[in-house]
């Protein structure tokens, strides 16, 4: 297996999306089109070997060199911060990282502004830009309670549609950056097995260009 290439796919419908781009792309695997409960599939034929996992962990384990390519939103690469490549932008999975709170907020100058979030380190950075002083709350569900019950002044996080925000009377106030899906590589598997994974960039870029160009 010393020559294959080992993508690691985010559980879920990104996954799966992310799936039917490299299929079209002639890298099938029938096994991973099976109902069940495996995490690792195989097509020797046209050695490849996919495996799903946990969304924020994909870059992890391209990152360490469990897996040559990744699929992996945004966000997570702004968050942690891999030391990997970033080598296409699959412009699926859009959203935005906002920073929102109830619709009668307002910036409490001159005092130390409380932000909820998943990801402190995006909102550390945003904040920072601005010279904004921020105290971080790092929450890991239900982030849309915590300015309904003063735990903080504001949120950020990802905005899909908005409409979780809409029916719990919060709106968004300021866009950070846009999110979308990566195609990812591990650092030397770009560099002893560039020529496939170039090819399956090329074939990845060629489905972008055709759809959203």
């Amino acid at each position: 297996m010393k020559n294959w290439i080992h993508i690691a796919l985010p559980k879920g419908r990104l996954g799966e999306k992310a799936y039917a781009m490299l299929k079209n792309s002639s890298y099938d695997c029938p096994a991973l089109e099976d109902p069940g409960r495996k995490l690792i599939f195989e097509n020797p034929e046209k050695g490849i070997r996919y495996f799903w996992v946990k969304p924020s962990d994909v870059a992890i384990y391209v990152e360490r060199g469990a897996a040559d390519l990744g699929i992996v939103g945004k966000d997570i690469l702004l968050e942690y911060q891999p030391d990997v490549y970033e080598l296409l932008d699959l412009r699926m999975g859009k959203c935005r990282m906002a920073v929102a709170g109830k619709k009668d907020f307002r910036d409490p100058v001159g005092q130390t502004l409380k932000v909820a979030t998943k990801f402190p380190n995006i909102t550390r950075s945003y904040y920072s830009g601005k010279c904004r002083d921020i105290d971080i709350i790092h929450l890991n569900g239900s982030i849309e309670l915590a300015p309904i019950l003063g735990l903080s002044h504001v949120i950020v996080d990802i905005v899909e549609t908005g409409t979780t925000l809409r029916e719990n009377d919060l709106m968004v106030y300021e866009d950070i950056v846009p999110i979308s899906a990566r195609l990812i590589a591990n650092i030397a598997s770009y560099q002893f097995k560039d020529t496939q994974i170039n090819t399956i960039r090329e074939r990845l870029q060629g489905q972008v260009e055709s759809k959203y160009d």
